[in-house]
Order: structure tokens, then C-alpha cells, then sequence
């Protein structure tokens, strides 16, 4: 049993609060706005994963790199945190990229 998995993703997310909070991009910009839209993102892909589970598609592939704990059979705690950085990452770029390919007057 290790955490280094879940340590590189808490320290991933903490990278992309520091770049929001430089920038202004996602939750220093509308903090419920973001919490509400990451929320959601996240409560979707958990529902995709339970069903692929469900449905035998996904599985929890072994590793000594997570911590074993699992909320659900196959879906190990780690997901949770993957998914809400997949989920503030999206909105970080969208953000950005709409800061930069806006029309400048």
C-alpha cells in the first residue's frame, strides 16, 4: 500500500489552484460558479465510471503505488481526486483559452 499516487494528484491540484489563483481563471474568478460546474463534471464522470463498471468495461488495475482503499468495488479512492483534476484542468484551459483568442479592441 502506497499514497504516492494520490500525493502526485493532491500535489497536481495544487499546481492548478496556483495557476488559477495567478491568472484569475476558474475559482478566483467565480468561486460558485466553479464549485457548482466542477461539482457537476465530477458527479458525471463518477456516473460514467460506476456504469462502466457495471457493465464490466472498467476494472481496477493493480498497482503499489495506490493506497488500496476503494469507495465502490473497482473504484479506487484515487479516481475521485483523478477526476477532479481532469475536471479543473478542462476548465483552467478553456478559461486561458478564451483569455487568449479574445478579440483584443
Amino acid at each position: 500500500m502506497s499514497v504516492l499516487y494520490l500525493l502526485t494528484l493532491l500535489l497536481s491540484l495544487g499546481g492548478m489552484a496556483v495557476l488559477d489563483w495567478r491568472f484569475r481563471l476558474f475559482f478566483w474568478r467565480s468561486p460558485g460558479r466553479a464549485a457548482l460546474v466542477l461539482g457537476i463534471g465530477v458527479l458525471f464522470f463518477l456516473a460514467w465510471d460506476l456504469l462502466g463498471i457495471d457493465l464490466g468495461i472498467f476494472y481496477r488495475g493493480e498497482t503499489a503505488l495506490m493506497t488500496g482503499v476503494q469507495l465502490a468495488p473497482e473504484l479506487p479512492l484515487e479516481e475521485v481526486f483523478f477526476l477532479t483534476f481532469l475536471c479543473y484542468l478542462t476548465m483552467i484551459l478553456v478559461q486561458a483559452a478564451r483569455r487568449v483568442l479574445k478579440p483584443r479592441v
